[in-house]
């Protein structure tokens, strides 16, 4: 998932960047309609698809309609008298004001990872660091802090208010000090800086990751152990040579299956080096500039600042929870690579340290896997053809959850593979949003998958704003041979994502700032890794699974195979999660102009001791999750403990029960941000949250 928006009133920025499909200079949207489709009032499909820019003019003249918008805005809330103002004029202004301005920089913002033309995509990431900058300068406003400083100590308190309007005040206030409100003009006014420079800074760092096209040219014989409908899916050269480029389909497919050593170590070294080295120099701006802005804030560094509003609270509860896990984790892995070492495939030989080249990993455990285990992923993904897969997983998502889904047919859409959804409640009464999926590789679109917010979803007596999501993923596409085919992880990845989407769906709160997923960010993934649990149990991969020749379902022995072998790389895996997670609060911890490529090195090499760490890769260049989530990665894996804990606990009610799908909506997904999420732990568990099932899970 990507980073989610949260308030202007504490002058952070929004996260995406957007484009469009048209390119007509006359093609500008008539902003009286415009104003009504980013406040959610939709007449149909197509002022849905119109959040989405038609042209460079358009794009243009929308941003100087929001800037208008926010100024007039504003004005309006500062000119109201200290006596007169309620939550509603205030409070309430504030939050709706915000969520039309940012609903029209995530349209913005999220249509660059998606569109196919470089002018408007480069038209939108422009007006995108602009509008960022705007609203930096005039959100983050110590005139509108005064007034709704004043009216939370003198007004409020007299005020009937509900949980949630009192929950708002609080968490806003936190927020303002937080962001230095408090502090001297002077002061002030080079956070504000600051915090314009970082938002540039970012911007350019992703949209370099998006931008690199890299590839590599291989001969055939190149390609040995790969299927032909993969070769015959590649672009060719001009003089015949296949081109491997770093989506993430190639990659993974190149990476675990191709018996050529030296094609999975160019392609990895290839896809380890993306965006470097321009995307150096950002990243240690960021970090240098983020150091800044922490001291001036009364921090001792971003990573406190940064985790300070979360559920861990500071990095040394990170750290520790991270190092603890790793202690346990460490001592599995070491076991697996044991195990692997046993029998090698050909051609895969240990350095004079005893370690393993990083690109021979992955080929190795999937070597184990079709050796002893008679499992071969590419033979798993004929179960899984993508029409019949998204269907099922609609199918499972609107029994557990009592949801309707309806495909919309949609013109002018940016891409043809491009469709759209609507979604309501199971008598089809309610009208609960929009999502709009994404799903297959081209160039220059984002190359990762996730799940983005771009309208959250309101309800304050009898105004109902609903959603608008999208989902981006990169999926195989179809061949002239076989339809588009999804591996078991691209399954589980779907619901990972679909899950994300669910939670912005129906976490309709009265405020927009605590819609859906717009929670603390080391919460945010339990969702959606919950509901990748249900690719793991055999009866929902028995009902989603269907071969695309014979309609069978996964054969019992496949699955029993498939459970098995679940836990078979995890303390892999999760001891490289706890070094992501630890490289992220080591790059945010107190200090500047860091050596990133030596704090990566010394993590690895103290963690992942059965693999060599390659110097000469930089992965940092591509960790978009180093802008995004900032320090806050380590809340994957934090958020991973409760989310297992809570899969049990639905697990043995039953994973198509509708009375479970409730009781997750009414004390979980439907909250939103409005509850702390310890609360909501609780209440849906009915006890404190704890590791078992987690352990368990991973294998120990």
């Amino acid at each position: 998932m990507i980073e989610f928006k949260k308030s202007f009133i504490w002058g952070l920025v929004l996260i995406l960047s957007g484009c469009s499909f048209l390119n007509s200079s006359k093609d500008v949207i008539n902003m009286q309609d415009y104003k009504e489709i980013i406040s959610g009032k939709f007449k149909d499909i197509n002022d849905v698809v119109n959040l989405f820019p038609k042209s460079v003019a358009d794009i243009k003249a929308r941003s100087e309609y929001l800037k208008e918008l926010a100024l007039t805005g504003i004005k309006d809330f500062l000119n109201i008298k200290p006596e007169d103002r309620t939550f509603d004029n205030t409070a309430r202004a504030l939050d709706v004001l915000e969520a039309n301005f940012g609903a029209g920089i995530n349209a913005l913002q999220t249509y660059e990872f998606v569109c196919p033309d470089n002018q408007i995509r480069q038209a939108c990431h422009d007006i995108s660091i602009e509008l960022e900058k705007f609203s930096i300068e005039n959100f983050f406003n110590k005139d509108i802090y005064n007034s709704f400083k004043a009216y939370v100590e003198n007004i409020s308190i007299k005020e009937n208010l509900n949980a949630q309007e009192k929950y708002f005040l609080e968490e806003s206030m936190k927020d303002y000090k937080r962001s230095g409100f408090d502090l001297a003009e002077d002061k002030f006014l080079q956070i504000k800086e600051l915090k314009k420079e970082i938002s540039e800074y970012r911007s350019e760092f992703d949209k370099n990751v998006n931008a690199d096209n890299s590839f590599i040219e291989v001969e055939e014989f190149e390609l040995s152990g790969m299927t032909p409908d993969f070769i015959n899916a590649l672009s060719k050269t001009e003089n015949g040579k296949y081109i491997l480029k770093c989506d993430y389909p190639t990659y993974f497919e190149i990476i675990k299956n191709c018996t050529n050593s030296n094609t999975r170590k160019k392609l990895y070294f290839l896809f380890q080096n993306r965006a470097y080295p321009k995307n150096i120099e950002n990243l240690n701006l960021v970090i240098n500039k983020r150091d800044e802005l922490a001291k001036l804030l009364g921090f001792e560094s971003f990573a406190a600042l940064d985790i300070d509003s979360q559920m861990a609270k500071n990095p040394e509860r990170a750290e520790k929870f991270l190092t603890e896990l790793a202690d346990k984790t460490i001592i599995k892995m070491d076991k697996e690579f044991e195990l692997f070492l046993k029998d090698l495939p050909e051609g895969v030989v240990l350095d004079a340290n005893g370690k393993m080249s990083p690109w021979d990993y992955s080929f190795v455990v999937e070597s184990y896997k079709k050796k002893y285990f008679d499992i071969d992923e590419r033979v798993i993904s004929e179960y899984f053809p993508v029409e019949n897969t998204i269907n099922k997983i609609f199918e499972i998502y609107q029994k557990f959850l009592s949801l309707k889904f309806e495909l919309v047919t949609v013109n002018d859409l940016w891409h043809k593979d491009v469709f759209v959804a609507k979604i309501y409640d199971k008598d089809g009464e309610n009208l609960k949003g929009y999502l709009f999926l994404d799903l297959y590789p081209r160039e220059n679109k984002y190359s990762h998958a996730c799940m983005i917010d771009i309208i959250p979803t309101t309800k304050h007596k009898d105004h109902e704003v609903p959603s608008v999501i999208m989902v981006i993923a990169n999926f195989p596409k179809a061949t002239k041979e076989k339809p588009a085919l999804l591996k078991h992880n691209d399954v589980e990845t779907f619901f990972h994502e679909f899950g994300h989407a669910m939670h912005g769906l129906l976490g309709q709160t009265e405020l927009a700032t605590f819609s859906g997923t717009n929670v603390k960010r080391d919460f945010v993934e339990l969702p959606s890794q919950m509901f990748e649990e249900w690719m793991w149990d055999k009866e929902m991969l028995k009902l989603v699974s269907s071969h695309y020749k014979t309609g069978q379902s996964l054969p019992d022995e496949l699955i029993d195979k498939k459970l098995e072998l679940k836990k078979l790389d995890l303390g892999y895996f999760v001891t490289r999660q706890v070094v992501l997670s630890l490289l992220s609060l080591e790059s945010f911890k107190s200090g500047q102009n860091k050596n990133i490529d030596k704090i990566n090195k010394d993590l690895y090499e103290k963690y992942m001791k059965n693999v060599r760490f390659e110097p000469e890769t930089h992965m940092q260049a591509s960790f978009g999750h180093l802008m995004g989530y900032s320090a806050k990665y380590y809340g994957y894996m934090w958020s991973k403990v409760f989310a297992l804990d809570m899969f049990e606990n639905i697990k043995n009610s039953g994973l198509l029960n509708p009375e479970i799908g409730q009781k997750l909506i009414n004390l979980v997904l439907g909250k939103g941000g409005s509850v702390d999420p310890d609360i909501l732990l609780k209440d849906f568990l009915g006890r404190e949250p704890n590791q078992e099932a987690f352990l368990k899970d991973i294998g120990i």
